[in-house]
């Protein structure tokens, strides 16, 4: 090849695309985030430029080159066909992504075509027009790019969309990504226990700008329903099922409205509906799965002894749908957390043990998973095979994660009563006071530690870990 390849390299780093924009393979599943994709094409026709760029980097990733190279040029029909007067910078990505899925094949003559097309295109659109034409469409298609690659990158995903709304303050697709970053990441920020309102204004306006945007009314809806305003949200799902009542995505989300609203069959019926759609979403299994787990427990809070073959079918129709979910998508994290817990409920233990382990296996666990795994396994460990010192030890190791969160809270209390009774039943154990001092000294309770550890020492005089955690609480006053 007549293409130097060191120079080469350099061009490719400078282009603005997928394989610049730090997109890790292990951060997602591929065949998943490939199904998910594939069915948003069909669903959402002006972003498909968008979606085939990123189908064909998930080719890549996938090893599957040819592939990926059909979906470029996918994309470059959507351009030519949807925005015919501004195929040059539409296309600035796809070009980007050809020239890179070239130089890895080897092929860097044609690497080397699609650098220079994209050079020729910021040339054409010299410097002062290159900054409102063509940075507003790249910044926002990493921040969707960014949204699919899971929640490590929501808030990448927030700043890209609100680089791009500097320069087109007014553009519906922009707002709308602005509004789904910072809901996605106020969901995070909510098991944390902060505040939740920051996504109203976001919503609203993604939604003057676009009223037929239904999914941006649904997730508005929800956030409505966080806060208490149950009707007015109702209001927006009903609207948004009336404009696109075949739409999974928004019907997904009007079933979760539904079913947090106590109407569990109305969300059944609506998620049986938007399945029917789309068969394979892993979202969708999960939903259900949870929906018939809320049945069952209906059915257990109405009588004392429900009829056992209902519980069974409840069992089981939720355990099918979890582990669909999570055959779908190998990282659905809380769809393991409660299959493990239904087949808990349905004394099939050793099922439940795999499952935690599994869950426990993904990569790219944030604190409050752990946290969250932690504690469910703690539960299982206590409830269902009912041994207190597993129990202490995970919620403990759940606590000991300093993330503040609503999990890591109930980590904390389900350790003092525990310790508490066993403490009351007279077992007089120097370990349960030194790990009731442990909890309260973790929860800042330091005059309370201080006063468990001194009666963990009277039973046990010379342990030194009990006296150097005193020493050092006296020493921290």
């Amino acid at each position: 090849s007549t293409v130097p390849i060191y120079s080469l390299k350099s061009s490719l780093l400078k282009l603005e695309c997928h394989f610049t924009w730090t997109l890790l393979k292990q951060d997602v599943d591929l065949d998943h985030l490939e199904g998910t994709t594939e069915n948003q094409i069909e669903f959402f026709i002006e972003s498909n430029i968008t979606n085939y760029n990123l189908l064909a980097y998930v080719c890549h990733l996938k090893d599957l080159n040819e592939e990926a190279l059909k979906n470029l040029q996918k994309a470059e029909e959507a351009a030519q066909k949807n925005h015919p007067d501004e195929i040059d910078w539409r296309l600035l990505v796809t070009w980007g992504n050809y020239a890179w899925i070239y130089y890895h094949m080897k092929r860097y003559e044609e690497a080397q075509t699609y650098i220079n097309k994209v050079e020729n295109s910021y040339k054409k659109h010299s410097s002062t027009t290159q900054q409102k034409i063509q940075l507003p469409e790249i910044y926002a298609e990493q921040g969707w790019a960014l949204l699919k690659f899971g929640k490590k990158y929501y808030s990448r995903a927030k700043d890209c969309f609100e680089t791009a709304l500097k320069n087109e303050p007014r553009n519906p697709r922009f707002n709308a990504g602005y509004a789904i970053a910072v809901y996605r990441l106020e969901d995070i920020a909510f098991q944390q226990c902060k505040d939740i309102s920051r996504s109203l204004e976001p919503l609203k306006r993604a939604m003057e700008l676009n009223p037929r945007n239904t999914l941006i009314m649904a997730l508005l809806a929800l956030r409505l329903q966080d806060l208490k305003q149950v009707d007015e949200g109702e209001r927006y799902i009903e609207e948004a099922m009336q404009i696109t009542p075949d739409l999974p995505y928004t019907l997904r989300y009007a079933a979760k409205f539904y079913r947090r609203k106590g109407e569990v069959d109305r969300a059944l019926e609506i998620l049986k509906k938007a399945l029917a759609v789309t068969p394979k979403s892993a979202f969708l299994h999960h939903q259900l799965g949870v929906c018939y787990r809320v049945k069952l427990f209906q059915l257990k809070n109405a009588a004392k002894y429900p009829p056992q073959e209902q519980v069974e079918e409840l069992i089981q129709l939720s355990i099918f749908h979890l582990k669909t979910a999570t055959d779908l998508k190998a990282i659905f994290f809380p769809a393991y957390t409660d299959l493990a817990n239904m087949y808990a409920e349905g004394k099939r233990y050793k099922e439940a043990e795999e499952t935690f382990q599994k869950a426990r296996q993904i990569n790219n666990l944030f604190d409050e998973d752990k946290q969250q795994l932690c504690f469910h396994y703690g539960n299982f460990q206590r409830y269902h095979m009912k041994s207190d010192s597993e129990a202490i030890r995970y919620y403990l190791e759940g606590l000991k994660i300093r993330k503040e969160t609503h999990i890591r809270n109930l980590c904390t209390n389900r350790l003092k009563k525990l310790l508490e009774q066993r403490i009351q039943r007279g077992l007089d154990n120097a370990t349960d006071f030194a790990t009731l001092g442990l909890v309260h000294n973790l929860s800042g309770e330091k005059d309370k530690a201080i006063e468990c550890y001194e009666k963990a020492i009277a039973l046990c005089p010379y342990n030194k870990e009990y006296l150097s955690a005193l020493c050092e609480l006296q020493l921290s006053i």
